[in-house]
């Protein structure tokens, strides 16, 4: 069939040339999607809807230009929208789990609780680690600061810091608290 014919029949209404349409380009559309997304369930989702989006607004469709770049401009917008679905969903998540945090550590007895965690999980650090974590968060100092006064190398204050935040952190993987505990400078001075 030519494409004329069979997009003046799917605006009228034609079924039978709509799934003509459909075979035909479903493939080339559904490659162009699964490049953009990398997710095939989603191209194959976004690659219906865009079909459904033409016959939906079939009506609309002007067979003097190009239908296929319409089709494939639905489809990109559709992805778009995706993204952002995603993306808001994402940050309600997010923002979920910090008011969740926070929750937890305006309830003094637990957040009382996890200062005591975190001292103890200080307290098996080895000294060196101990003191240098200390001097950072509960001083303030800066690694160059801590080399200077150590009389060690600012390479050697790094290296103990990583060490000193893998321990805690292996100590408190799932424990978001005691993580957040650990990166916040206010909270911080409470557990020493």
């Amino acid at each position: 069939m030519q494409e004329q014919i069979v997009l003046q029949r799917i605006i009228h209404g034609d079924e039978e040339a709509f799934r003509f349409f459909f075979k035909t380009n479903y493939a080339s559309l559904f490659s162009y999607i699964i490049s953009l997304t990398f997710d095939k369930d989603e191209a194959e989702d976004l690659t219906q809807q865009a079909f459904i989006k033409l016959w939906t607004n079939r009506a609309k469709i002007d067979i003097s230009k190009s239908t296929k770049s319409y089709l494939f401009t639905i489809g990109y917008n559709l992805f778009l929208d995706s993204q952002k679905k995603l993306k808001n969903q994402r940050n309600y998540i997010q923002e979920l789990q910090h008011n969740a945090i926070i929750d937890e550590i305006n309830n003094e007895e637990i957040l009382h609780d996890k200062i005591l965690e975190l001292r103890k999980a200080i307290d098996l650090l080895p000294e060196k680690c101990k003191t240098i974590l200390l001097l950072n968060k509960v001083d303030g100092l800066k690694y160059q600061e801590i080399a200077e006064k150590l009389d060690i190398s600012v390479k050697t204050v790094e290296s103990q810091m990583r060490i000193a935040f893998q321990k805690i952190r292996e100590t408190f993987k799932n424990d978001k608290i005691i993580l957040w505990l650990l990166f916040n400078s206010n909270l911080f001075k409470q557990v020493t």
